[in-house]
């Protein structure tokens, strides 16, 4: 039944239901075509669509956080951690040199000690020097005859294992006999006229020097031909 448009006898307009109809149709077109809002920059199509039913989808779709090795410092930070390296290549530098000053100071205290206990031992070394003498001295005075007996056999055998003691810690003859004289070695105390040596040779040893290391533990006393 179609609403009549024109006016009853009360004066009151009537609309038609065409009316109401064009009336709706102007609104929706009036919102369709509302302006877009500044500002705004958003792709619905980069939207993801999440099940609300779905709390783990929820979650996944959550933008995760930057990890802290890829966010950038700011200027403060870079030249604050810049400061910290050199603070700490300088404490490294640092211990590197003490380092080595301490090996050096470990070196130097071994060769000191070490020197002091080779001075110790060529004083201790001196004293017994004599007491090989006197073995020598002893075994040269037996008579060939009485060299096989028991007692002189004990004497040798003594003599002998002090030897081998001496040797094992570096203490030796010289053995200058038929060897040029050496000022730093020898200490001649007798010059003879002897052509069967050259110049300068040593022909009798009149006291075996000794050597400790590389030291000089005793000179030898020797005969010198000119």
């Amino acid at each position: 039944m179609m609403a009549k448009s024109n006016s009853g006898k009360s004066g009151k307009k009537v609309v038609t239901d065409q009316e109401l109809k064009d009336v709706a149709t102007e609104e929706v077109t009036a919102t369709d075509e509302a302006p877009e809002v500044e500002g705004t920059d958003v792709n619905v199509d980069e939207v993801e669509e999440v099940p609300a039913d779905d709390p783990e989808a929820a979650m996944a779709a959550k933008p995760k956080p930057v990890p802290k090795g890829s966010r950038r410092g700011s200027k403060a930070l870079m030249l604050e951690l810049e400061k910290v390296k050199e603070i700490a290549q300088g404490n490294e530098d640092k211990y590197k040199r003490l380092l080595a000053e301490f090996d050096n100071a470990r070196q130097r205290n071994e060769k000191e000690s070490k020197k002091m206990y080779d001075i110790g031992a060529k004083e201790v070394l001196e004293k017994l020097l004599p007491v090989v003498d006197n073995f020598e001295r002893a075994l040269d005075s037996i008579p060939e005859e009485d060299r096989e007996r028991s007692f002189e056999q004990g004497v040798d055998k003594i003599y002998r294992q002090l030897m081998v003691y001496l040797e094992s810690i570096e203490v030796v003859p010289m053995n200058a006999v038929g060897t040029a004289f050496n000022p730093d070695l020898h200490n001649a105390v007798i010059h003879v006229e002897d052509e069967e040596y050259g110049e300068n040779i040593v022909v009798e040893e009149m006291q075996k020097g000794y050597m400790y290391k590389d030291q000089v533990l005793r000179h030898s006393m020797v005969k010198v031909a000119n």
